[in-house]
């Protein structure tokens, strides 16, 4: 089983402003960004995010996931009609939520949302990060990163500049 974070973050690290609004990512969006996550997208199965993000998806004109996703929840316990076929709440932690997925024969998992990646960070249970910054600074907000036990150590596989500013890069765990 392969974990992937793919997330866009401003240059000083953060995901969402506190309120968890977007706005500064969102005015971003190119046909260009959305072919590299189209790209991206092809090779998942299955996503898994958090109850914040599920949240805030909610709120987006069209439901754009094609993959079953699984949202960590213990708080959220219905999903709307209309997405029944296509949610799982899951009450589980990262590795409980990863042995489910790999039962149910899933094996390349987009993980997203900002405590979801930090909670499978510092259980070193991701093998990928693509991260894309964005050329703004917001001064505060949700931080895509926060403590951890131990030092993870990765690799740089490439990074991609997009016409917009964006820059892309591509980072594989290093297994100890």
């Amino acid at each position: 089983m392969k974990t992937i974070a793919y997330i866009g973050t401003s240059l000083d690290g953060f995901i969402a402003r506190k309120n968890g609004e977007i706005d500064w990512l969102i005015q971003f969006d190119s046909e260009e960004i959305n072919q590299s996550y189209t790209e991206f997208s092809s090779e998942i199965d299955a996503i898994i995010m958090g109850s914040g993000t599920y949240e805030k998806v909610l709120t987006f004109p069209t439901w754009f996931y094609q993959q079953k996703v699984f949202v960590l929840s213990s708080q959220i316990k219905q999903v709307p009609d209309a997405l029944k076929e296509k949610v799982t709440i899951l009450p589980f932690q990262p590795k409980a939520a990863l042995d489910y997925l790999s039962d149910k024969g899933y094996s390349n998992i987009y993980v997203d949302g900002g405590k979801v990646i930090q909670s499978f960070l510092k259980e070193n249970l991701l093998d990928e990060l693509i991260i894309t910054r964005v050329p703004v600074l917001i001064g505060n907000g949700i931080p895509l990163f926060g403590e951890l036990n131990q030092d993870i150590a990765f690799e740089h596989i490439k990074t991609n500049l997009f016409s917009n500013g964006l820059v892309k890069s591509h980072y594989k765990r290093i297994q100890k």
